[in-house]
């Protein structure tokens, strides 16, 4: 996932040759629901070019006693420009998940593509669209969770500057287009300057909040890319959490394939 998370989940191109003539006409005042998609905009436009990504991550799940279960997996991404980016996670640990794959083809005008391989059952599961709010490996992440933001997917609204943890934030409501989406709405913390989110708050179908996502430890890749150290997940209305630390990130590597990221190839990748 990107990681999420690409992790992440996720994280949202300004396109800077196309001015926006009417934002600097004194009689144009840019509206909330511009200026929230511009915002998102720049989110993915600082966020091209990295290619190809692999990273480790560990999975804590906490009950809402606050007992912990780990899982240990890879994750390996690849970016399309033209389209949603392809991500796989292959569990390594413990034995009753080891060599489970998942990959996410995320695309910007349809839905996106999700499978899973379960070694137990050797065969390969497609996840339909109406499913994918179940939870990911019984985390706090959904399916959906797991797919990479695409800006075309939402609809947005800026509501308002505010400061988070000493820092100046945008907060920016997206609406899910998907009539199959977990949400009704999510609200994202938005960092003014490097247009990283701090925080997103994930809204069930009846308005409820549902979960909270917090990104913590950002470190900078090659002068550039902002991913998140650790991503942890709260569900409001179970007390369950779920925490995913990442670590060894690479990107443009010669090791990453296309080809693994079809699903006749879930069987193979170990």
């Amino acid at each position: 996932m990107n990681t999420l998370l690409r992790t992440t989940r996720t994280l949202l191109v300004i396109a800077f040759a196309v001015p926006y003539l009417g934002l600097f006409n004194p009689a144009h005042a840019e509206d909330p629901a511009e200026k929230g998609l511009r915002i998102a905009r720049e989110m993915e436009r600082r966020d091209e070019g990295w290619e190809t990504q692999t990273a480790n991550i560990t999975m804590i799940l906490f009950n809402k006693q606050g007992e912990s279960t780990v899982r240990k997996m890879r994750s390996k991404a690849l970016e399309v420009m033209d389209d949603g980016d392809k991500s796989l996670l292959i569990f390594d640990s413990p034995l009753d998940v080891k060599d489970t794959v998942f990959l996410n083809v995320a695309h910007k005008f349809q839905d996106d593509d999700q499978w899973i391989y379960l070694p137990a059952l050797k065969r390969v599961k497609r996840i339909a669209s109406s499913s994918k709010g179940g939870s990911f490996m019984g985390s706090e992440f959904s399916y959906e969770d797991m797919s990479s933001p695409i800006v075309e997917k939402f609809n947005y609204t800026y509501l308002r500057d505010e400061t988070y943890q000493g820092r100046p934030v945008f907060v920016v409501e997206r609406i899910p287009k998907d009539p199959y989406s977990l949400y009704s709405k999510e609200i994202a913390w938005v960092d003014q300057e490097h247009y990283i989110p701090w925080q997103i708050e994930y809204y069930d179908r009846s308005g409820g909040l549902l979960k909270t996502e917090l990104f913590r430890k950002y470190k900078r890749h090659l002068n550039r890319f902002w991913r998140a150290g650790e991503v942890e997940m709260t569900n409001h209305q179970t007390g369950k959490k779920t925490v995913l630390v990442s670590e060894n990130f690479t990107f443009k590597s010669k090791n990453v394939n296309e080809t693994d990221f079809t699903s006749g190839a879930l069987d193979k990748i170990r």
